[in-house]
């Protein structure tokens, strides 16, 4: 098929698809690629790469066929980079005999003593479709397949990796030391000292399988980390989790389900002890975890603390609970969460279904939006050619392929049952023009089905959703459709506020004021990023990061800019049937996530973070309460309650039930611009409350709850349950069990 896809900015000729045998890659095996795989990546001289913060302006796409390639360096991509191998015979990424650098792929590297993107602002790359392989180093040679420490809106999905058995190895296959992820699956680990070397503030991890290797995972830190669908087969070691020891235990917590360790002697070793420090570090949740020939399922610095066997583990922990009144420090069995079945597949584990990549499709079976009439120049106003293009694919049964580009939107997309959607390398949707204006008349971007409980299915993924200017009426995404047999589902869809070339709410418009209370009109950016309204049902997001921007991402030292969105993801569907795999939500000025009146919702690592601005001005202004939102009335709330009350919810739930959240981070690093609020030291004292429950709420299952900033961690109608301070882990404070009746 075609690739039109444009890159506004990016000058005259840019090409965003490029494929490496076009620069004289080879795939023989034989020959060495570097070079040609390089120039695929670098071309033009303009890439965002040594020296360069990051950028929206220059996006790559760069596609392996299938075959094997050679390669004696580092390939590193530069920022805004997708690397996509031909998924019906993956491509394999083998390295020479004398191989240098850090990882066959250095998504990160260290041209000095730091590394060149600061990690926590790394966004926007896949790694997708490949095998990776050392077996031509020495094993006993140092060697790593992938270095990434990155975070939000990257994946890595459908990789191997593929390394020496020899007992003398020393390969890694996945290397990361820091960042703020995430979300991985569908990853294969085949021999090597360690498959996967792991630290970052949070992940989800799904469908990971590790093949003979000497330890699968080694936890180098974390604050939470939540893995589902583990096979971990002949292994010396599962997870381990003893880094810095019991006097400085460097893990949080790792949450571990629906998974299956085999012919494996220790499933889990920790350095947690009785008085290691932190308090609450090292915390543990297992639930229905499969065991087949594992001796020892959990080994402490003395011994076994839980015997294995062949056996299920229903449910299993340690840590400090609130069930609801706490804390306590358990280390026992306990009862595992009563899964809905409408929430559940085989095994009674979660469901969850990978990322569709279309790739059993003819070319005909695409309809380009480019080839539609649509531009993608970030001027011209596309609605009716998507309108036309998203139209016929969904009436001839076609998937709407979104060529790259800023599609400029002046009302309302109509997405109807039966579309299908994908993005080429993050393509931009944005609201743009009067019809957004009004935040007392909003208005839609997409509409996903016409009207609440309309029947059918859709499928989005790999494209982006914004704004052009002030958009104090958008609401991005307005989900109404009920799917009954087959869920519909979001993949890598995310919504970014301001903060990239073709917004128009960068430093130039947006810079921050601290200490100002004066809200710039010309920077109120939205109303709603997500609505799933009363009707709608059985929506699968995976990967989802909904983020009003803190920083430019074109500034040259990502200077922070204040920009103002109404509300994060509102569900309030009556029905329910929810799974949030990998969601973000960030810096929303009344709530983050908010659940109304819902059900059967489960949830791995949500992660939220406050605006930075707030409490000046604080979350009273600029946008009125609705009652018809259910949104939080903080002028009626805050009497008496001691500090920043005012800041926006992480997350709120209110009249809900069954709600099933397996990791959770809410953050508030910030005081008005300032981070002298967030230490232990200094109170964790940036705002009062982060989490709250209200009304009829009933059955919430929270493992490894963990908040930052907050001088209480969770709420019940204006009365705190937990105070951090009871609850110490490795920056964050962590409740491990968390219930409600």
């Amino acid at each position: 098929m075609l690739h039109q896809g444009v890159a506004p900015f990016a000058g005259d000729g840019y090409t965003v698809f490029r494929n490496v045998k076009d620069f004289g890659a080879k795939g023989d095996g034989t020959t060495d690629d570097t070079a040609a795989i390089t120039a695929a990546m670098n071309t033009p001289d303009n890439r965002c790469l040594q020296g360069c913060a990051s950028t929206t302006t220059t996006p790559a796409v760069v596609y392996f066929p299938s075959g094997t390639y050679l390669i004696s360096k580092s390939i590193v991509p530069p920022y805004f980079t997708q690397m996509v191998g031909d998924p019906t015979d993956r491509p394999v990424i083998k390295a020479t005999s004398n191989f240098e650098g850090f990882g066959l792929i250095d998504g990160n590297p260290y041209y000095g003593e730091n590394l060149n993107w600061i990690s926590t602002n790394v966004f926007y790359r896949q790694i997708r479709n490949f095998v990776f392989d050392t077996t031509g180093i020495a094993p006993g040679t140092a060697a790593t397949g992938i270095h990434w420490p990155t975070s939000q809106a990257t994946s890595l999905i459908n990789v191997e990796f593929n390394m020496p058995t020899d007992p003398s190895v020393v390969h890694v296959g996945l290397f990361i030391e820091s960042g703020s992820g995430g979300f991985m699956s569908d990853l294969t680990f085949n021999g090597g000292a360690t498959g996967a070397s792991l630290g970052n503030q949070q992940y989800t991890m799904r469908n990971l399988v590790f093949n003979n290797c000497q330890t699968a995972i080694i936890q180098l830190w974390n604050w939470g980390w939540t893995y589902i669908g583990l096979q971990i087969n002949n292994c010396q070691k599962g997870i381990d989790i003893t880094a810095g020891g019991a006097e400085a235990l460097a893990t949080g917590s790792i949450t571990v389900i629906d998974s299956t360790f085999k012919d494996t002697p220790v499933g889990i070793t920790t350095a947690y002890e009785s008085g290691a420090k932190p308090d609450t570090a090292a915390s543990i949740i297992l639930e229905n975890l499969n065991l087949q020939n594992v001796p020892v399922a959990v080994q402490g610095p003395s011994g076994t603390i839980l015997e294995g066997g062949s056996t299920t583990i229903e449910a299993w922990g340690q840590g400090h609970q609130y069930t609801p009144d706490g804390p306590s420090t358990f280390q026992a069995a306990i009862t595992p969460n009563k899964r809905p079945a409408s929430l559940v597949g085989e095994n009674n584990a979660y469901y969850g279904r990978s990322k569709p990549q279309y790739e059993k499709l003819a070319a005909s079976d695409i309809v380009s939006a480019r080839s539609s009439g649509a531009k993608g120049d970030a001027a011209t106003d596309d609605t009716a050619a998507l309108q036309s293009a998203i139209d016929s694919a969904a009436s001839g049964g076609k998937v709407l392929f979104l060529d790259h580009g800023i599609y400029k939107v002046t009302s309302t997309l109509s997405i109807p049952a039966g579309s299908k959607i994908v993005g080429e390398g993050y393509p931009i949707i944005v609201a743009s023009g009067e019809a957004f204006g009004d935040m007392n008349n909003p208005k839609v971007l997409l509409q996903v089905g016409a009207k609440s409980g309309d029947a059918g299915q859709v499928e989005l993924s790999d494209f982006v959703v914004g704004n052009q200017g002030p958009a104090p009426g958008a609401i991005l995404i307005e989900w109404n459709l009920a799917s009954a047999d087959t869920p519909s589902g979001m993949w890598d869809v995310h919504a970014r506020i301001g903060g990239f070339t073709g917004s128009d709410f960068q430093v130039a418009q947006c810079l921050k004021k601290p200490g100002s209370s004066e809200i710039d009109p010309k920077c109120i950016g939205t109303y709603m990023m997500m609505h799933v309204t009363p009707q709608a049902s059985n929506l699968y997001m995976e990967n989802t990061w909904l983020w009003a921007a803190d920083h430019d991402i074109e500034d040259a030292t990502n200077t922070q800019i204040t920009i103002y969105s109404g509300r994060g993801l509102l569900i309030e569907s009556t029905v329910g049937n929810f799974w949030l795999l990998g969601t973000a939500v960030e810096h929303n000025n009344l709530y983050n996530y908010q659940f109304v009146g819902t059900k059967n919702i489960f949830a791995s690592m949500l992660q939220t973070e406050t605006p930075y601005y707030q409490p000046t001005p604080d979350a009273t202004k600029p946008f009125p309460v609705v009652e018809a939102l259910h949104d939080p009335d903080f002028e009626a709330t805050c009497a008496g309650v001691e500090g920043n009350c005012a800041n926006a919810w992480g997350l709120r739930v209110i009249d809900s039930t069954d709600i099933f959240i397996y990791g959770a981070g809410h953050y508030s690093f910030f005081n008005n611009y300032s981070t002298d609020c967030s230490t232990v030291e200094a109170g964790e004292n940036c705002q009062s409350r982060i989490v709250s429950l209200e009304g009829s709420t009933s059955n919430v299952n929270i493992y490894a709850l963990n908040t930052i900033g907050s001088l209480s961690m969770i709420d019940r109608d204006g009365k705190s349950l937990a105070k951090w301070q009871d609850n110490v882990n490795v920056f964050p404070a962590n409740i491990m069990l968390f219930r409600t009746g």
